[in-house]
């Protein structure tokens, strides 16, 4: 071993001894020193599999060996194992050609170049080849424009490709999100730090981790032109720079922050560094904050030097990290905020303590670790988040009129990408000569539908089972994969799959998921099967499929955990765990479950607490016969323990008195679990759209009657959210013992001031109605155009529309994701709002606006509905002069209001949980 190592340096001693005469790289001997150092400590930590065998290629040139040195030095484990030395030389060589060719590839500066150009990952996506593809589209483009213009023409360009839509936390790859033409925001921007990345402009993904007045968090872009950083929304070209939807809600935020590949040294505020990245904290760009210091003393007042301090924001009914310090030889650990309130949470060897601070108004916060594990007690907690304080650049009329025409055109040319994609005819006709029944055609096409872009690959998977007579095998692997999967999976891993793993029918009903599902967690999906199968040598294999505790066995004895080395836990593919040896906690679960499927051992990871978990069926796996999984027993999965076990458990349940507003509090909206762990709680991950679980976790369906936990110490947080952003929120702490019944208490805590009046609104504004059916049958034709046919006789009041009492007015900013999120809110309570009887005009801001909606997007939304377009903006505008909301044009806006012109709720912008908030106000009237 100490001879490989020895010739892995060889290299690095070269470039230190190369002539002068040939350029660096890293120009600055002293980062250079450092680098060469931490690139020897990686591969010191990775000595198995060949993983650094780029470095032997002779032809190198020296700012080639330094620049591969950089990314090799800092990337995460399986970015080393899983992709070759060649497609970073490549990536190096691309990303060369680029500085050499764009007009202000001189002007960047060398680190700027170095953590923001260069790099390939921007955030936990898949790696591929867009920086080559995204360069030869986008060349001729920009190559002509200045750097402002450039990075608003990128925008536009990433528009034509991809719009907002949500889908699960696994970040597809930039080219699966243009070849499924949507993404959330953190795949939204992950393209276009990439796009930019092609064309050699510096960029980095900006996130918030959490907001502090709403539910959910985002993403965003940040792009360096000409000695300054500048945001924008992704994928939503504004005509100008620091503009973006999210302005507002920016504004009221705590925390913004970046991930920097690397080590950098830039001005911002360094919140966490990293073997991988360091993470700055770039808050001052978007809002008032201020800093503050955190003391941590133990029980009788000392100092704590090096006690682990969690600052938690309310957000999704938990208190959420959005970051995290250790204390110094002070016991002090400071972070700067926006002005608002955090829970602050301090833990180290067993003890921990907590305290609220407000930033801004303090400077300096003092607790003690003076709770320890097993504590019942309860107590309430009131959360003020930062107020508004939107700073907008101005755009003129002419700019936004241009900037929507522009729009209007890349709506056109991605729609007409669009409809290349499958539809349930094309899918059906496609599926004729697979000799499918009724009821598996209708399965598979739905799935060729939702697969968008990727439905060829579907297809071609699906003809080489027909060839084999298995296509039913071939169906029953698809169906065990998500939707995203089905977007961005690759026939290899399909082939993989579908032809090594073990048979599922002999297993039973439910055995798919627990043998034959390529995803384990939320890795990307790669064909492992065929290479452990004659990887694992056969006595291996027999020994483990008789006793699954021996493979346990073998993977504490065999990987080498380094969790520093993977700091972002991207999952490292099982082949590459094989292959080095070294894995980060989650890749070894994730391997481990890999292994087992291989071998035919039902194996998971536990969504709701993370435990590795696996079936032992030899005590039933007679004369081949089909087994059922329930017949086994379940053990879990412990590296730390000498054995697998069984876990003991026990019961909780949690008594409710219902308030006016909320009969069934919902799990992430009003409450969450989390189970003790050194020191912190880690979440129980419900799913809240779970079918076995009547459609989503509630306190009726997992509280009322009870549900059955580890034994345990466990916390319960309920919160409820006010208009203005601000939380009432309670946290308990109690035990699970085993085989007992816990009862704790689920409170959700009212405001003691009734609904009040907070403004006026003239109810017999006029608007020009729709209809309130279908939006997808109606026309415009009943008013007419903007210009032409919007009369007194077209025209209608509010107070005309709705009747006497009270009523809803939204104005809405179509196709944007607030407007987005808020009609979804309106449409997962639309029964509650029927129920109510009272009408909702939702307004357009225009007719282009109204063409471009598609209801069809929101099902759910109630019956009440009237929709309409605001004339000249008028309701929109006195909207926002009666409330006096810091901007006109921010959408969505909201309002409750009656026809005594009186206002008793107002929201603009970004809001998640809006349903719920008109709800609460509703109930209160």
């Amino acid at each position: 071993m100490k001879t490989q190592i020895r010739l892995l340096f060889m290299p690095i001693l070269s470039v230190v001894m190369l002539s002068c005469s040939e350029s660096h790289f890293l120009k600055e001997e002293a980062y250079r020193n450092q680098v060469i150092q931490d690139f020897e400590k990686k591969q010191q930590a990775l000595p198995n599999g060949d993983l650094f065998a780029v470095f032997s290629n002779e032809e190198l040139t020296e700012p080639e060996r330094e620049a591969l040195m950089f990314l090799y030095a800092y990337m995460p484990i399986g970015d080393v194992t899983d992709y070759s030395g060649d497609y970073y030389l490549q990536n190096y060589r691309l990303s060369d050609r680029t500085r050499q060719e764009m007009p202000w590839g001189k002007a960047v500066p060398d680190e700027i170049y170095r953590h923001f150009v260069l790099p390939v990952r921007v955030n936990n996506e898949n790696l591929d080849n867009s920086r080559e593809v995204f360069y030869g589209e986008l060349k001729d483009r920009v190559k002509n424009l200045s750097m402002k213009d450039a990075i608003l023409e990128v925008n536009h360009w990433c528009h034509e490709k991809v719009v907002y839509r949500p889908s699960d936390a696994r970040t597809s790859s930039p080219l699966a999100s243009v070849k499924t033409a949507y993404g959330r925001c953190g795949e939204e921007s992950t393209f276009t730090v990439a796009a930019l990345r092609a064309v050699g402009i510096p960029a980095r993904q900006v996130y918030t981790p959490r907001w502090a007045h709403t539910d959910d968090n985002h993403a965003w872009v940040e792009a360096w032109a000409d000695g300054k950083w500048y945001f924008f929304g992704a994928c939503e070209p504004e005509p100008v720079l620091n503009l973006g939807w999210f302005n507002a809600p920016a504004s009221r935020g705590m925390l913004m922050h970046t991930k920097v590949f690397g080590r950098y040294n830039g001005p911002e505020e360094i919140m966490l560094e990293t073997p991988n990245y360091t993470e700055i904290n770039v808050i001052d760009n978007y809002a008032p904050a201020a800093k503050a210091v955190v003391i941590v003393t133990d029980k009788s007042g000392k100092p704590v030097s090096g006690a682990k301090v969690d600052f938690k924001v309310y957000n999704y009914a938990e208190f959420y990290t959005v970051a995290t310090k250790y204390t110094d030889s002070d016991g002090k650990a400071s972070l700067t905020a926006g002005k608002g309130d955090m829970l602050v949470w301090g833990s180290k060897d067993g003890q921990f303590g907590y305290s609220k601070l407000s930033f801004g108004k303090e400077a300096t916060l003092t607790f003690a670790l003076d709770k320890k594990e097993g504590d019942i007690y309860t107590l309430d907690l009131d959360i003020v988040p930062p107020a508004e304080g939107a700073n907008l650049p101005e755009v003129t009329p002419e700019q936004r009129v241009e900037n929507d025409l522009r729009l209007a055109k890349e709506d056109s040319i991605r729609n007409a990408y669009v409809a290349t994609m499958m539809t349930e005819g094309r899918a059906k006709d496609a599926l004729a000569p697979f000799k499918f029944n009724e009821c598996d055609v209708d399965k598979m096409a739905k799935i060729l539908v939702a697969s968008r872009g990727n439905y060829q690959t579907l297809i071609d998977f699906m003809k080489t089972a027909a060839a084999e007579e298995r296509q039913y095998l071939a169906l029953e692997l698809l169906q065990v994969l998500s939707a995203k999967d089905w977007r961005d999976v690759s026939l290899e891993v399909l082939k993989d799959h579908y032809q090594n793993a073990p048979d599922p029918r002999k297993f039973g009903r439910g055995a798919s998921a627990e043998l034959t599902n390529p995803r384990v967690a939320n890795e990307m999906l790669t064909p492992f099967r065929h290479f452990l199968r004659n990887a694992i040598p056969p006595s291996d294999a027999e020994t483990f499929l008789k006793d699954p505790a021996r493979l346990v066995e073998w993977c504490k004895k065999e990987i080498k955990i380094d969790n520093d080395l993977n700091s972002q836990r991207i999952p490292i593919s099982p082949v590459g765990v094989w292959n080095a040896r070294v894995a980060d906690e989650k890749s070894r679960d994730i391997f481990f479950v890999a292994m087992a499927r291989t071998l035919g051992i039902p194996a998971w990871i536990d969504e709701v607490t993370g435990k590795v978990q696996y079936v032992d069926m030899n005590p039933f796996m007679e004369n081949g016969r089909e087994i059922n999984l329930k017949e086994g027993r379940t053990f879990d999965v412990n590296f730390n323990a000498s054995t697998p076990v069984q876990a003991s458990t026990g019961r909780l349940i949690a008594a409710y008195n219902p308030i006016p507003s909320l009969s069934d509090p919902k799990y992430y909206s009003h409450f969450t679990l989390s189970k003790y762990k050194d020191g912190t709680f880690q979440l129980l991950n419900y799913d809240e759209g779970d079918a076995d679980m009547g459609g989503g976790a509630t306190w009726s369906n997992l509280l009322k009657k009870g549900i059955w936990l580890d034994a345990g110490y466990y916390m319960l947080v309920s919160g409820t959210r006010m208009a203005s952003g601000a939380v009432l929120s309670e946290i308990s702490f109690f035990n699970v013992e085993p085989e007992k019944t816990a009862t704790v208490d689920l409170v959700m805590r009212e405001s003691k001031d009734q609904v009040q009046v907070i403004g006026n609104f003239n109810s017999e504004s006029l608007f020009c109605p729709l209809g309130n059916e279908n939006k997808d049958n109606l026309t415009s034709e009943s008013c007419g155009t903007v210009q032409e046919k919007f009369t007194d006789i077209t025209s209608q009041s509010l107070l005309q529309a709705c009747g006497r009492g009270y009523f809803v007015v939204g104005v809405l900013g179509v196709g944007q994701e607030p407007t987005n999120h808020a009609l979804r809110d309106i449409a997962a309570l639309g029964s509650e709002f029927e129920k109510w009887g009272r009408k909702m005009v939702l307004l357009f801001p225009s007719e282009e606006q109204y063409n471009k909606y598609r209801p069809s997007e929101f099902q759910g939304l109630p019956s009440t509905i009237i929709y309409g377009i605001d004339i000249d903006n008028s309701i929109q505008k006195q909207i926002a002069e009666s409330m006096k909301l810091s901007n006109q044009t921010i959408l969505p806006m909201f309002i409750i209001a009656d026809t005594f012109n009186r206002v008793v709720f107002v929201s603009q912008g970004y809001t998640i949980g809006l349903g719920d908030q008109l709800m609460k106000v509703i109930h209160g009237l």
